[in-house]
């Protein structure tokens, strides 16, 4: 693993990508699931200080969002025509 130090900018512009992913999802549990997924994600890893693990954690971190990016792909390839009960409930509220 190559040892080089990583950006909080880096870190950061991550956690969006991440996030952006996930709203590509059509499929509510689906989505909520990989958006909850990052946030916990990172905040495991908030308290690293240590370069290495931080490096390696971002670069784990960076195959997720790769795996995320063609599920993504995949899951809009059979999107169902409805919309599920929660995203129903949620619109009505807002």
């Amino acid at each position: 693993m190559a040892s080089t130090s990583v950006s909080k900018g880096q870190i950061l512009s991550l956690y969006r990508s991440l996030l952006r992913t996930a709203r590509q999802f059509s499929d509510y549990n689906i989505r909520e699931y990989t958006k909850r997924r990052t946030v916990d994600g990172f905040r495991q890893n908030r308290g690293l200080t240590e370069p290495s693990l931080i490096s390696a954690a971002f670069s784990e971190g960076k195959s997720q969002l790769q795996v995320a990016e063609r599920q993504a792909v995949v899951y809009s390839l059979y999107a169902p025509d409805i919309r599920s009960v929660m995203e129903t409930n949620l619109k009505g509220k807002r």
